[in-house]
Protein backbone atom coordinates (compact mmCIF):
# COMPACT_ATOMS: atom_id res chain seq x y z
CA UNK A 1 0.00 0.00 0.00
CA UNK A 2 1.43 3.66 -0.67
CA UNK A 3 2.66 5.41 1.92
CA UNK A 4 2.86 9.08 2.74
CA UNK A 5 3.96 11.73 4.69
CA UNK A 6 2.06 14.67 5.52
CA UNK A 7 2.35 17.91 7.65
CA UNK A 8 -1.15 18.64 8.84
CA UNK A 9 -3.28 16.91 11.71
CA UNK A 10 -5.33 13.73 10.90
CA UNK A 11 -8.18 12.66 12.32
CA UNK A 12 -11.25 10.80 11.17
CA UNK A 13 -13.38 12.13 8.67
CA UNK A 14 -11.01 15.11 7.63
CA UNK A 15 -10.20 15.67 3.93
CA UNK A 16 -6.95 16.92 3.11
CA UNK A 17 -5.46 18.00 -0.15
CA UNK A 18 -1.51 16.67 -1.01
CA UNK A 19 1.13 19.19 -2.03
CA UNK A 20 1.81 19.39 -6.18
CA UNK A 21 4.55 17.10 -5.71
CA UNK A 22 2.68 14.28 -4.10
CA UNK A 23 -0.15 14.76 -6.29
CA UNK A 24 1.86 14.17 -9.10
CA UNK A 25 3.63 10.89 -7.35
CA UNK A 26 0.22 9.13 -6.47
CA UNK A 27 -1.62 9.84 -9.94
CA UNK A 28 1.10 9.66 -12.58
CA UNK A 29 4.04 7.60 -11.08
CA UNK A 30 1.74 5.00 -8.76
CA UNK A 31 -1.24 5.62 -11.01
CA UNK A 32 -3.69 5.58 -8.29
CA UNK A 33 -7.33 5.43 -8.61
CA UNK A 34 -10.54 7.16 -6.95
CA UNK A 35 -11.33 4.86 -4.34
CA UNK A 36 -7.94 3.15 -3.60
CA UNK A 37 -6.83 3.05 -0.19
CA UNK A 38 -3.09 4.42 0.74
CA UNK A 39 -1.55 4.86 4.61
CA UNK A 40 -0.97 8.49 5.76
CA UNK A 41 1.48 9.36 8.64
CA UNK A 42 2.70 12.99 9.92
CA UNK A 43 4.76 12.13 12.94
CA UNK A 44 2.35 12.67 15.72
CA UNK A 45 -1.34 11.80 14.99
CA UNK A 46 0.20 7.76 14.22
CA UNK A 47 -0.92 5.61 10.91
CA UNK A 48 -4.06 6.48 8.87
CA UNK A 49 -5.95 4.74 6.43
CA UNK A 50 -6.98 7.21 3.88
CA UNK A 51 -8.88 6.66 0.30
CA UNK A 52 -8.67 8.96 -2.64
CA UNK A 53 -11.82 10.70 -3.23
CA UNK A 54 -10.63 13.02 -6.23
CA UNK A 55 -7.72 13.58 -8.48
CA UNK A 56 -6.99 17.26 -9.44
CA UNK A 57 -4.89 18.98 -11.87
CA UNK A 58 -2.32 19.86 -9.20
CA UNK A 59 -3.11 17.69 -5.86
CA UNK A 60 -5.08 14.58 -4.84
CA UNK A 61 -7.71 14.89 -2.10
CA UNK A 62 -7.76 12.32 0.54
CA UNK A 63 -10.41 11.21 2.62
CA UNK A 64 -8.98 10.07 6.07
CA UNK A 65 -10.96 6.98 7.29
CA UNK A 66 -9.34 5.69 10.28
CA UNK A 67 -6.41 4.79 12.63
CA UNK A 68 -4.58 1.98 11.79
CA UNK A 69 -1.74 2.74 14.32
CA UNK A 70 -0.85 5.03 17.21
CA UNK A 71 1.82 7.09 17.64
CA UNK A 72 5.14 5.75 18.95
CA UNK A 73 8.00 7.26 19.34
CA UNK A 74 11.33 5.88 18.73
CA UNK A 75 14.82 5.80 20.62
CA UNK A 76 15.94 9.34 21.47
CA UNK A 77 18.97 8.93 19.30
CA UNK A 78 20.58 11.59 17.60
CA UNK A 79 23.50 10.96 14.59
CA UNK A 80 26.16 13.64 14.43
CA UNK A 81 28.35 13.57 11.39
CA UNK A 82 30.85 15.60 9.85
CA UNK A 83 30.04 16.80 6.24
CA UNK A 84 31.41 14.36 3.93
CA UNK A 85 30.91 14.66 0.43
CA UNK A 86 27.20 14.77 -1.45
CA UNK A 87 26.14 11.31 -2.10
CA UNK A 88 27.87 9.51 0.97
CA UNK A 89 26.31 12.13 3.10
CA UNK A 90 22.87 11.11 1.19
CA UNK A 91 23.47 7.62 1.83
CA UNK A 92 23.91 8.38 5.60
CA UNK A 93 20.65 10.30 6.03
CA UNK A 94 18.75 7.66 4.12
CA UNK A 95 19.74 5.29 6.31
CA UNK A 96 20.05 6.64 9.54
CA UNK A 97 15.99 7.21 8.57
CA UNK A 98 15.77 3.47 7.99
CA UNK A 99 17.47 2.52 11.04
CA UNK A 100 15.63 4.87 13.81
CA UNK A 101 17.87 8.06 14.42
CA UNK A 102 15.62 10.78 15.55
CA UNK A 103 17.85 13.79 14.84
CA UNK A 104 21.08 13.73 12.03
CA UNK A 105 22.81 16.71 12.78
CA UNK A 106 25.64 17.64 9.94
CA UNK A 107 29.52 19.02 11.62
CA UNK A 108 32.23 21.04 10.10
CA UNK A 109 35.71 19.51 11.57
CA UNK A 110 39.18 20.83 11.40
CA UNK A 111 40.01 18.08 8.84
CA UNK A 112 36.23 18.68 6.81
CA UNK A 113 37.21 18.51 2.96
CA UNK A 114 33.46 18.89 1.88
CA UNK A 115 30.99 21.35 0.69
CA UNK A 116 27.98 22.58 3.10
CA UNK A 117 24.94 19.89 3.80
CA UNK A 118 21.81 20.41 1.74
CA UNK A 119 19.84 20.41 4.16
CA UNK A 120 16.68 20.26 1.76
CA UNK A 121 17.89 17.79 -0.10
CA UNK A 122 18.72 15.51 3.20
CA UNK A 123 15.33 16.15 4.22
CA UNK A 124 13.98 14.93 1.12
CA UNK A 125 16.02 11.55 1.66
CA UNK A 126 14.60 11.32 5.12
CA UNK A 127 11.07 11.68 4.52
CA UNK A 128 11.03 8.79 1.56
CA UNK A 129 13.30 6.63 3.32
CA UNK A 130 10.86 6.97 6.45
CA UNK A 131 7.93 6.08 3.94
CA UNK A 132 9.84 3.65 2.99
CA UNK A 133 10.23 1.60 6.15
CA UNK A 134 7.26 2.14 8.23
CA UNK A 135 8.09 4.43 11.06
CA UNK A 136 6.04 6.92 11.97
CA UNK A 137 7.90 10.05 12.05
CA UNK A 138 11.08 11.90 10.51
CA UNK A 139 14.17 12.25 11.21
CA UNK A 140 14.70 16.32 12.15
CA UNK A 141 17.76 17.34 9.88
CA UNK A 142 19.26 20.37 12.09
CA UNK A 143 21.41 23.52 11.01
CA UNK A 144 24.98 22.58 9.76
CA UNK A 145 27.16 23.51 13.17
CA UNK A 146 30.41 23.38 13.94
CA UNK A 147 32.05 20.15 16.32
CA UNK A 148 33.82 22.57 18.58
CA UNK A 149 30.69 24.50 19.10
CA UNK A 150 28.90 21.53 19.69
CA UNK A 151 31.02 19.90 22.24
CA UNK A 152 31.59 22.73 24.07
CA UNK A 153 27.73 22.91 24.56
CA UNK A 154 27.52 19.45 24.79
CA UNK A 155 24.33 18.84 27.69
CA UNK A 156 25.60 16.97 31.30
CA UNK A 157 22.58 14.42 31.00
CA UNK A 158 22.94 13.45 27.12
CA UNK A 159 24.81 10.37 26.49
CA UNK A 160 27.61 10.83 23.75
CA UNK A 161 28.93 7.28 21.93
CA UNK A 162 32.25 8.95 20.23
CA UNK A 163 33.51 6.57 17.22
CA UNK A 164 37.57 7.28 17.94
CA UNK A 165 38.97 5.59 14.98
CA UNK A 166 42.70 5.99 16.67
CA UNK A 167 41.84 2.08 17.79
CA UNK A 168 42.76 2.78 21.80
CA UNK A 169 39.20 2.58 22.69
CA UNK A 170 37.15 -0.47 23.79
CA UNK A 171 35.11 -2.38 21.18
CA UNK A 172 31.80 -0.63 21.06
CA UNK A 173 29.60 -3.83 22.32
CA UNK A 174 32.12 -3.55 25.50
CA UNK A 175 31.89 0.06 26.06
CA UNK A 176 27.59 -0.03 25.64
CA UNK A 177 27.33 -2.77 27.97
CA UNK A 178 27.22 -1.21 30.81
CA UNK A 179 24.22 1.16 29.79
CA UNK A 180 22.00 -1.45 28.78
CA UNK A 181 19.43 -0.91 31.64
CA UNK A 182 20.27 2.89 31.39
CA UNK A 183 16.61 2.55 29.58
CA UNK A 184 15.26 6.07 28.10
CA UNK A 185 18.30 7.69 28.95
CA UNK A 186 19.09 10.24 25.60
CA UNK A 187 22.21 9.21 23.25
CA UNK A 188 23.89 10.87 20.04
CA UNK A 189 26.77 9.37 17.84
CA UNK A 190 29.42 11.11 16.56
CA UNK A 191 30.85 9.82 13.28
CA UNK A 192 34.09 12.18 12.09
CA UNK A 193 35.41 12.95 8.53
CA UNK A 194 37.05 10.96 5.95
CA UNK A 195 40.47 12.52 7.82
CA UNK A 196 39.54 11.64 11.54
CA UNK A 197 39.67 13.81 14.10
CA UNK A 198 42.09 15.97 15.18
CA UNK A 199 43.81 15.55 18.25
CA UNK A 200 42.24 19.06 20.03
CA UNK A 201 38.64 17.01 18.51
CA UNK A 202 39.56 14.05 19.82
CA UNK A 203 40.29 15.30 23.59
CA UNK A 204 37.05 17.61 23.38
CA UNK A 205 35.07 14.80 22.39
CA UNK A 206 36.43 12.07 25.16
CA UNK A 207 35.74 15.06 27.49
CA UNK A 208 32.36 15.54 27.24
CA UNK A 209 29.58 14.69 29.85
CA UNK A 210 28.62 11.43 29.34
CA UNK A 211 30.94 10.45 26.75
CA UNK A 212 31.50 7.35 25.83
CA UNK A 213 34.59 6.18 23.50
CA UNK A 214 33.95 3.51 21.08
CA UNK A 215 36.04 1.22 18.65
CA UNK A 216 34.37 0.04 15.25
CA UNK A 217 36.82 -2.85 14.56
CA UNK A 218 40.34 -2.95 13.61
CA UNK A 219 39.71 -1.68 9.90
CA UNK A 220 39.14 2.11 8.70
CA UNK A 221 35.63 2.91 7.57
CA UNK A 222 34.20 5.25 6.06
CA UNK A 223 31.90 7.97 7.55
CA UNK A 224 28.86 6.42 5.74
CA UNK A 225 30.18 2.93 6.46
CA UNK A 226 30.98 3.82 10.23
CA UNK A 227 27.25 5.33 10.81
CA UNK A 228 25.54 2.81 9.38
CA UNK A 229 27.51 0.24 12.11
CA UNK A 230 27.28 2.16 14.74
CA UNK A 231 23.73 3.22 14.36
CA UNK A 232 23.14 -1.06 14.23
CA UNK A 233 25.45 -1.55 17.45
CA UNK A 234 23.57 1.09 19.41
CA UNK A 235 19.90 -0.41 18.79
CA UNK A 236 21.24 -3.58 19.32
CA UNK A 237 22.46 -3.02 22.79
CA UNK A 238 20.30 0.08 24.02
CA UNK A 239 17.60 0.79 20.98
CA UNK A 240 14.53 -0.53 20.06
CA UNK A 241 15.90 -3.61 18.46
CA UNK A 242 16.40 -5.51 22.08
CA UNK A 243 12.62 -7.16 23.28
CA UNK A 244 10.38 -4.65 24.81
CA UNK A 245 9.32 -5.25 28.38
CA UNK A 246 6.12 -4.66 29.27
CA UNK A 247 4.88 -1.74 30.93
CA UNK A 248 8.61 -0.01 30.18
CA UNK A 249 8.12 1.08 26.38
CA UNK A 250 11.00 1.33 23.88
CA UNK A 251 14.48 0.69 24.92
CA UNK A 252 13.68 -0.55 27.91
Amino acid sequence: MIRLFVETPLADGDEIATSPEQGHYLAHVMRARIGEAILLFNGADGEWRARVADIGRRSVRLEIQEQVRPHIQGPDLDLIVAVVKRPRLETIAEKAAELGARRLLPVTTERTNAGHANRARLTAISIEAAEQTGRLDVPDILPEARLADVLENWPADRRLMFCDEAGDAAPACEALAGDAGAGGAGWAILIGPEGGFSPKERAAARGAPGAVAVNLGPRILRADTAAIAALTLWQAMLGDWRPRKVGLGIGA
